[in-house]
């Protein structure tokens, strides 16, 4: 009988709650990982080391106190390490540290799964045409309710907020449209400077118009037009 390898146990790093809702997202919709913790400062994160084990961190660089690179340079024995920045001046310095890989934020999901496969333990990913289920992480009154992107009709911006619209329900998240698009991948389609549209959702394609399927009309962009074509033409 063949073993089943045990899930490689991930432990999130980083003070931006964005952050911690991407890679949860991600970790989560990963065969062969499994979320450890979450920890938005280095002395958490230490803690956390020191009570359970971690297979793979993913860490931030910028964080107040102490950085992510202070931090992995006085760890004796560290995670494999995944660092996760906005900023590409310290590439270098990180892989003189011998992590696994460094991850340019905002990062989409073949991204993660490019970085993750360096690790032999973890399972192939899935395909593109996969049924695993992928989620949003949406603020409740009750705590995180999960928005499965299956239920996402479109999502509208307003400078840095977005409100998502669900054939029942509508939610407010403290997100940029790039932000959103690269959590929600394949499927989604940006149309206008201010609107994503689930392509599954798209009834009538008109020239300055989209139509939905519910008979709501998107308007679409100039700078979208050709994109939003040839998706369809494929």
């Amino acid at each position: 009988m063949t073993n089943t390898p045990a899930p490689v146990r991930c432990l999130i790093v980083d003070d931006e709650p964005l952050a911690h809702q991407v890679l949860t997202q991600f970790i989560g919709q990963t065969p062969g990982l499994t979320l450890s913790g979450k920890c938005r400062n280095a002395m958490e994160a230490y803690e956390h080391l020191q009570q359970h084990p971690v297979d793979l961190m993913f860490l931030d660089i910028e964080m107040p106190l102490v950085t992510g690179l202070s931090f992995l340079r006085n760890l004796k024995e560290a995670p494999k390490t995944i660092l996760t920045t906005a900023y590409r001046e310290y590439a270098y310095e990180g892989y003189e540290l011998d992590v696994l890989d460094y991850l340019l934020k905002p990062f989409s999901y073949e991204r993660f799964v490019k970085a993750i496969s360096r690790l032999p333990a973890v399972q192939p990913a899935p395909s593109a045409d996969s049924t695993e289920e992928k989620f949003l992480l949406v603020k409740d009154r009750q705590g995180l309710l999960k928005v499965s992107h299956r239920e996402i009709v479109y999502v509208e911006g307003s400078k840095d907020y977005v409100k998502i619209t669900t054939g029942t329900k509508t939610y407010l998240l403290h997100q940029t449209m790039k932000e959103m698009l690269t959590l929600l991948g394949p499927g989604f389609l940006r149309v206008h400077r201010s609107f994503i549209v689930a392509a599954a959702h798209i009834k009538l394609l008109q020239p300055e118009n989209i139509v939905l399927n519910d008979s709501t009309y998107i308007p679409v962009g100039n700078s979208y037009k050709a994109e939003l074509l040839t998706y369809f033409k494929k």
